[in-house]
């Protein structure tokens, strides 16, 4: 049986540290000095110390923290779905080879902010041993490596705020004359950020704008750098319970087409809806970013490669190195490159990204070796449109498949400006590029449908902001009393059903309803009333679905009956999957057969 030792302390109004030292007879033991506003933590060959700016090590041992989810991570360990902390080994480099090297000159010091910024942005270990692991530092780390390296890359515990179990998990690996040495570092102010963010976005999700400059405050008051906030702003999404399956389950494809070195329709066909859900639910793109950036993957089923060729042709005009050659990029050229942008996007092809960012290197070398700097300018206007349509397509598929989105003027005021430019440059290329792709997408909902519809019509129009703003406002309303009202029928009716129920019960449900709801005005009280006739509609088309249809679907596999429901009730294919996933659920089927219907819809489109 082991003892555990506890030292706490705080090295200013920011860091705090959490010592334990682990070891059969550790109370007989000295092992930290003070000196100063400093903290020494030593044993026989090994030393950390604690100053007011950083921290000095020597000896063996290392750091390691959990992998926060929207930052970069190697791709050896993205690779391996089991894996999720970050470990470095003091002395240890990487060859070119891809050799794990170890070398006895260990010692080194990392200031407070790139222990933050490199590792987690709240809490980072650094551990060091005595008695299992002998011989030169090179020896020792690599046998520490043998004896840790799997489990610390691995185990749940070290984002867990209290080290006991994990010095229990980590002590059971070594000698029994061995002592372990830990050392947690807290960022208190990261960590008062990360507490406020997680309490707002979960009770809110769409933080309201009050409530969303409180954070901000807090952030500025406690001088909190931007990418940080970010980080921890991405990492507590994450960890949200409805954000986390998504993200992991687009992860857990892209690693097997990554494998595989080929990805399939069906499989395109499933990271593109979540990658609608993804924005649906308000999961921020970064989340994903790092993903495709390191788990491209080259060959793709069936893959078009005429824009590609296209984009080489125009792109390769201005690198002519004789200027007399040099191509003018025309209005059609432009219009040729921005659907290919289109395509690349669909298809998820990041060899249209490479070839743009390789024809703007070989831009900036040249301009900056003399060349004209038009040749610049002309590149600038290209990406210039890139830009202008990126932006868009976000707003755009903010507004159609966020449920609830917050409809700001600025935004409006940008869609307006792309579009009078785009229509410059070919009239209609606004709603090819930007409209009909989500249009036509099987999982964009009715309200999204009439806010892009509401937008099509003004934009052509050429309708007033105001107005515009205040058409859209109301559809979102109305999107929000509709999600109210479900709730609360579904509440009020549960195991009842609706066609059981007679006049003056439905009446009563109605009154019941209404009153739970705020209705400040007759025109929200008239929209109210007609929801409650539709829901009541509604609810009677999802019994059926789930008494009648789906039991004889699931059994019977069949994908064309699933559907033609889906295509006829007139309820929300996201909303039909996430009935179907809490029936799977709830019977205890095996979701191999949905997963297998779905693919099949997939494929019938």
């Amino acid at each position: 049986m082991h003892q555990e030792l506890r030292l706490h302390g705080h090295i200013d109004d920011a860091v705090e540290y959490f010592v334990t030292v682990a070891g059969r007879d550790a109370q007989r033991f000295h092992f930290y000095e003070r000196s100063g506003d400093g903290l020494r933590i030593f044993a026989p060959g090994n030393e950390i110390r604690l100053d007011a700016t950083g921290l000095t090590h020597w000896g063996n041992g290392g750091s390691f923290c959990a992998y926060m989810h929207g930052v970069e991570q190697p791709l050896a360990d993205l690779l391996k779905k089991d894996v999720c902390n970050r470990l470095v080994l003091f002395g240890a480099r990487y060859r070119d080879n891809g050799e794990l090297q170890f070398s006895s000159d260990t010692g080194g010091r990392i200031p407070y902010d790139s222990i933050f910024e490199e590792g987690h942005a709240i809490s980072n270990c650094f551990f060091f041993v005595t008695g299992s692991v002998y011989g030169a530092l090179a020896t020792q780390q690599e046998g520490l490596l043998c004896l840790l390296g799997k489990i610390l890359k691995r185990t749940a515990r070290v984002a867990e705020s209290d080290d006991a179990r994990l010095v229990d998990e980590l002590f059971g690996l070594l000698g029994h004359k061995s002592y372990f040495y830990l050392l947690r570092l807290i960022h208190k102010k990261h960590l008062a950020y990360q507490e406020l963010f997680r309490d707002l976005y979960f009770r809110y999700r769409a933080i309201p704008d009050g409530e969303f400059e409180r954070l901000r405050a807090l952030a500025q008051r406690l001088d909190i750098s931007q990418s940080q906030q970010r980080r921890i702003r991405i990492a507590v999404m994450y960890s949200h319970r409805d954000n986390r399956p998504v993200v992991d389950e687009y992860r857990d494809i892209l690693v097997d087409c990554h494998l595989r070195g080929a990805i399939s329709r069906q499989e395109n066909a499933r990271l593109t809806r979540l990658k609608t859900l993804a924005t649906r639910n308000k999961i921020p793109p970064a989340l994903f970013e790092p993903l495709d950036r390191h788990l491209r993957y080259d060959k793709l089923v069936d893959q078009e490669q005429d824009y590609i060729a296209a984009t080489r042709e125009i792109l390769s005009g201005l690198l002519q190195d004789n200027p007399r050659l040099s191509a003018v990029i025309t209005r059609e050229d432009l219009v040729r490159l921005l659907h290919s942008k289109r395509q690349a996007l669909l298809n998820r092809d990041y060899l249209f990204d490479q070839i743009v960012l390789e024809t703007s290197r070989i831009c900036d070398e040249r301009v900056h070796g003399g060349a004209d700097i038009a040749l610049a300018e002309r590149l600038r206007g290209i990406l210039d449109a890139f830009d202008h349509f990126e932006r868009c397509l976000k707003e755009i598929n903010n507004l159609a498949f966020m449920v609830t989105v917050r409809i700001q003027e600025t935004m409006l005021t940008e869609l307006q400006r792309s579009y009078r430019q785009f229509e410059r440059l070919q009239p209609g290329l606004f709603e090819e590029l930007l409209l009909s792709d989500v249009l036509c997408n099987r999982f964009l909902g009715s309200y999204g449908r009439r806010k892009l519809l509401c937008l099509r019509e003004a934009l052509r129009a050429g309708m007033a902001r105001a107005v515009l703003l205040t058409q859209l406002q109301q559809i979102t309303d109305e999107e929000r009393l509709h999600g109210q009202l479900l709730h609360l029928l579904k509440q009020l009716l549960q195991a009842d059903y609706v066609s059981d129920l007679q006049g003056a019960a439905v009446e009563l449900l109605r009154q019941q309803v209404l009153a739970a709801v705020d209705l400040a005005t007759a025109e929200q009280r008239a929209c109210a009333e007609r929801l409650f006739r539709q829901l009541l509609v509604q609810l009677e088309t999802e019994r059926y679905y789930l008494q009648q249809l789906l039991p004889r679907i699931l059994r019977q596999r069949l994908a064309e009956l699933r559907e033609d429901f889906l295509l006829n009730s007139g309820l929300d294919r996201f909303y039909v999957e996430e009935l179907e996933n809490a029936y799977v659920a709830r019977t205890g089927l095996a979701t191999e057969v949905l997963e297998q219907l779905r693919r099949q819809a997939a494929e019938i489109a």
